[in-house]
């Protein structure tokens, strides 16, 4: 696929079905995003977002954890054996969209700044996997009114970098947990292409 020479250069990394980044290459084929999707990466060679993204013409690439664990190797080494996969891309902003690994620092401080995660919780709450999940039950103890969906910027402590945009939703009293989880990635649909537009506009320094 040709890429505008004025459109910001995205890597979006996935662990799933890939409806997120769905919503990113529609804004981007549609021109509501100034940006171009240049790599998809998934650790799960089963994700159907690499389906997505050879259908939208984008490069993939596969690179899973378990032969490093079957040899010894380090998460450090698979960090940097992935940065220098991806570097090549150029990547103006890397997009985590449901990418299920925690990245040490040799792949953070590669591309320092620049690395963006979709976290379905609000900053502050629910850090970690089945946060969801975790949000529906504290409603049902009488904990929370809602739960929601952010992206921050990443750091090496879990779901605890700077907040770019947050939407919460609210949980109703006939929701099931089905429901209430297909509204949050309703809303993460908008709020992830809202949060790269925003740091394509403005970068954090």
């Amino acid at each position: 696929m040709s890429i505008s020479p004025v459109s910001k250069r995205l890597v979006v990394m996935i662990s799933g079905s890939g409806t997120n980044l769905q919503a990113i290459l529609d804004a981007t084929q549609a021109g509501s995003l100034p940006a171009q999707v240049v790599l998809v990466v998934s650790n799960r060679k089963a994700s159907f977002g690499l389906s997505r993204a050879e259908r939208a013409g984008v490069p993939t690439l596969y690179h899973p954890l378990k032969p490093y664990r079957d040899a010894g190797k380090s998460r450090e080494q698979y960090d940097v054996d992935l940065a220098a996969k991806v570097q090549p891309y150029q990547p103006d902003v890397i997009v985590l969209a449901g990418w299920m690994h925690v990245f040490t620092p040799p792949f953070l401080n590669q591309f320092a700044g620049k690395v963006i995660n979709l976290h379905p919780a609000l900053p502050g709450t629910f850090p970690g996997t089945d946060s969801i999940h975790r949000a529906f039950e504290a409603y049902h103890r009488g904990e929370t009114t809602h739960g929601g969906c952010m992206m921050h910027y990443v750091i090496p402590e879990v779901d605890a970098g700077p907040v770019i945009a947050q939407a919460a939703v609210p949980i109703q009293p006939d929701d099931t947990i089905e429901s209430f989880e297909a509204r949050v990635h309703e809303a993460e649909h908008v709020l992830i292409v809202e949060a790269i537009r925003r740091v394509i506009a403005e970068p954090v320094t």
